[in-house]
């Protein structure tokens, strides 16, 4: 016999009295999931939020004496508020009254063409005027001696109106060989050399003398000499109107001449402007 199995119904299910469940809408159990995460989501982020969100005025002192705040630390970022330096300042320190020197350099020499030396900042820079002075404050000046490199017992002295080199001596002498250094009467970078009488060291014959200011355009230029640097450390003193003239020793007569490559006149034309001895 043929087995009779039962086959599913043909008919449409609404005859048989079913019908679909349309109490609710297809997909509202993935709804109801989506939303309860969503909701899971915003709530962990306020809870994240208020966690974080500290005030920022409390402070943790950190060890090299500055603050940063929870924020910063809890972060692990590097803080750029700058330190709290506590106590006052410190005050700058006031410079001195050192008084200036002749500064050449010791391996500056003479141009090996026979040309006279090339210029240097070997010149005496007088103080700067004091501050808090008038507008208009009176230039500096400083009082210096001039020694021979080649016979550092003599200094230049003025006697019978000439300088002459001569070893040292009594008040008289001390105060003949001591000059106030002054800008140059030509040119304000060079130096003109005042004595205590206020007469003027100049060349006139290319011998050096001490006279008053005429107040000529031609004496101001005799009276008015640049430094230049030397064999020795030293300096050599130069004629502002007579360029590649320097002032040099001879017989300890002190006169302007050409320069000369040699070492005579290297040694006789280097002096050292020192201490005033008066």
């Amino acid at each position: 016999m043929p087995d009779n199995k039962s086959r599913p119904s043909q008919e449409p299910l609404w005859e048989h009295g079913w019908a679909p469940d349309t109490s609710r809408a297809p997909g509202t159990r993935r709804l109801w999931l989506a939303g309860v995460l969503a909701v899971a989501t915003v709530v962990a982020c306020v809870a994240t939020v208020s966690l974080t969100d500290r005030p920022s005025d409390e402070k943790s002192a950190s060890g090299d004496g500055r603050t940063t705040s929870d924020k910063e630390t809890s972060s692990g970022l590097i803080s750029f508020a700058s330190p709290t330096v506590s106590g006052s300042p410190s005050a700058s320190a006031t410079q001195g009254d050192a008084s200036p020197s002749a500064s050449a350099s010791s391996s500056a020499s003479p141009s090996p063409n026979g040309g006279p030396p090339a210029s240097a900042s070997a010149s005496p820079s007088p103080s700067a005027p004091a501050a808090g002075g008038g507008s208009d404050p009176a230039p500096a000046v400083v009082r210096r001696s001039v020694q021979s490199v080649n016979h550092p017992d003599r200094h230049w002295r003025v006697g019978d109106g000439r300088v002459r080199l001569e070893a040292a001596g009594g008040s008289e002498f001390r105060a003949d060989a001591t000059f106030t250094v002054v800008k140059g009467l030509a040119d304000a970078s060079c130096h003109s050399f005042r004595t205590s009488d206020g007469t003027h060291l100049r060349h006139r014959d290319f011998v050096l003398r001490a006279e008053r200011d005429d107040g000529s355009s031609l004496f101001r230029q005799d009276a008015t000499f640049c430094a230049r640097a030397s064999h020795h450390g030293a300096v050599m003193l130069e004629s502002v109107n007579y360029p590649g003239y320097f002032l040099r020793h001879q017989n300890f007569q002190v006169k302007l001449e050409r320069y000369e490559h040699g070492g005579q006149y290297a040694s006789d034309s280097a002096f050292r402007l020192v201490e005033g001895l008066a």
